[in-house]
């Protein structure tokens, strides 16, 4: 029997921290995923989690553990997917220091992640997007501000630990304007700025002051925002957008959103979908083929290209109310 405390303590101190370099949340999700099904073990095994070897870790209690997180705790498949994939990370790692395990640890690593449907990507339109905008009460201070973090953010398609983490002197304007930031797995990159985008940043930037290391968007005691504040501020002006653009009553608006309203513009502005996994930071260009499914745009264009020459272009329409009742059956 061999325990299991040891080799998981490695796995984050060496494996994670000093050969991965993985970044804190990611730590910190892995983290969690392990701390439940240590508890979850020994609900069901009645031994301490520091005398668990690997024999208890085995198929038979995995599966049990991913049902369980979704059938008692009601985690989506996704969410079950991401635990999964910390509980392979610490059985691969163990794989190379208890080769006498070799038996049960492969049956854990077979264990298959579980299909699910892909969510349907939210976008703003760019009246959408600009009513959200022109939202803020430019009267406050904050309101200043929420304008000034709403622009960029749809600008620049940035994720909202990359504008929490925003300094100050990440903003250059003039010249070659851009915004600098850090993004998954600590990659940096850099986003030029529109001129409207440039406009919005110098004003805030004169009444924001500070040292090139203050924060970029702060609360009034000059505390970063944090993502819960962020997300309340764009519901707020979300309904308040939507008293003058109707059609955002029936979006849910979270930050992410904003994210997706840039990638679509670029899409839809023609932009190779390479470019725009650079502009926001993905990976691997397949993160950005979502964005092709969503806009129904792109698909009229292609069908337009291979349209009869004969046949008037755009969508049906019915020639009278009846009809497009019936049609609508």
């Amino acid at each position: 029997m061999t325990p299991v405390a040891p080799t998981l303590q490695a796995f984050f101190t060496d494996r994670l921290t000093r050969q991965l370099q993985a970044s804190p949340r990611t730590i910190a999700s892995y983290r969690d995923t392990l701390r439940l099904l240590l508890c979850f073990t020994q609900e069901q095994t009645g031994k301490q989690p520091a005398k668990l070897d690997w024999d208890d870790l085995n198929e038979t209690i995995i599966t049990a553990f991913l049902q369980h997180l979704e059938t008692d705790r009601h985690n989506t498949a996704r969410t079950r997917n991401l635990r999964l994939t910390a509980i392979r990370s610490l059985f691969k790692y163990a794989a190379l220091r208890h080769p006498e395990h070799a038996n049960v640890i492969a049956q854990v690593l077979s264990i298959p992640p579980k299909r699910h449907q892909k969510r349907q990507i939210s976008f703003l339109t760019a009246a959408e997007s600009q009513a959200l905008i022109n939202a803020p009460d430019q009267s406050r201070w904050e309101g200043r501000r929420d304008r000034t973090m709403l622009t960029l953010t749809i600008q620049a398609g940035l994720r909202v630990s990359e504008l929490i983490a925003l300094n100050t002197g990440d903003i250059q304007l003039g010249t070659g304007a851009h915004v600098r930031c850090e993004g998954k797995g600590r990659k940096q990159r850099t986003v030029p700025l529109t001129t409207p985008a440039q406009a919005v940043l110098t004003a805030w930037l004169t009444e924001r002051g500070g040292r090139p290391g203050d924060p970029l968007f702060v609360t009034r005691t000059g505390r970063r925002l944090s993502r819960d504040a962020i997300e309340q501020r764009v519901s707020t002006h979300a309904t308040t957008a939507a008293t003058t653009c109707p059609s955002l009553q029936s979006k849910q608006l979270h930050p992410h959103v904003l994210r997706h309203s840039c990638a679509m513009s670029l899409l839809q502005a023609g932009v190779d979908t390479t470019v725009i996994a650079l502009w926001l930071g993905h990976a691997d260009v397949r993160s950005t083929q979502p964005y092709l499914h969503a806009d129904l745009t792109i698909t009229e264009k292609a069908l337009a290209l291979v349209t009869p020459a004969d046949v008037k272009p755009g969508r049906y329409k019915p020639t009278d109310t009846t009809l497009a009742f019936l049609e609508s059956l």
